[in-house]
């Protein structure tokens, strides 16, 4: 299987369930205190730097409460239908469908950018180059907030909230994916971790915050 497929797939399955994952995820901001302070301190960070860009934005809620504290937020998601709720419910906020190794994006257009919960769909081998891209579209010292679930191994699901789909999620070790960066052309300069909220999957979270360099730092994988 082709890495276009694996996306179609990722595309499909998304596609089918987003008027649900709306409805249940939609205001997840709510219950995520941590989540809203890395976020709030990427906007305070990143002001006069430009755009914030939110890439795998989903239904857009993480770009529509970005602009809601005065940042000029792009939401960036593989799923068209993803994009039309997030364009119905957010109009605040910019969004584009597009994938992460290929951003509809000009070069150093954002100022910053969140990946939460969207390098889990991507293979190992992706990561590199779906950083590099985002490095491509930063500013210099632009910054990166990037969230995943912890661990080692892949989830698949077929089902999916009653409706059949075909996507995996991949567990992520904090200094796998911090390597990355570093490779990519990122200083990594904090590094968070937590359990599950109540109302979220029972898995521990990874947070990276970095910041785009002049040049990459060469291999550290």
């Amino acid at each position: 299987m082709t890495r276009d497929d694996d996306h179609a797939k990722v595309r499909r399955s998304y596609d089918t369930v987003a008027s649900e994952y709306w409805e249940r995820i939609g205001d997840e901001l709510a219950y995520k205190p941590l989540d809203r302070a890395l976020l709030a301190s990427l906007v305070e960070r990143a002001d006069g730097l430009g755009p914030v860009a939110d890439l795998g934005c989903g239904p857009g809620h993480v770009a529509g409460w970005l602009a809601g504290r005065g940042a000029r937020s792009v939401g960036i998601d593989l799923s068209p239908a993803m994009v039309d709720i997030a364009r119905r419910e957010h109009p605040a906020a910019e969004f584009r469908v597009g994938d992460l190794l290929h951003l509809p994006a000009a070069d150093g257009e954002f100022g910053a950018a969140v990946a939460l919960y969207s390098v889990i769909h991507l293979e190992p081998s992706e990561l590199r180059a779906a950083f590099e891209e985002v490095r491509r579209v930063l500013r210099p010292a632009g910054l990166l907030l990037v969230g995943f679930h912890l661990g080692a191994g892949t989830r698949h699901l077929a089902e999916w909230w009653g409706h059949e789909v075909d996507v995996d999620f991949r567990f992520l070790e904090i200094e796998t994916v911090a390597g990355h960066l570093m490779d990519a052309g990122f200083t990594v300069e904090a590094r968070v971790e937590r359990v599950n909220y109540p109302q979220e999957a029972q898995t521990r979270r990874g947070y990276l915050m970095a910041c785009r360099t002049a040049q990459p730092e060469g291999s550290h994988s």
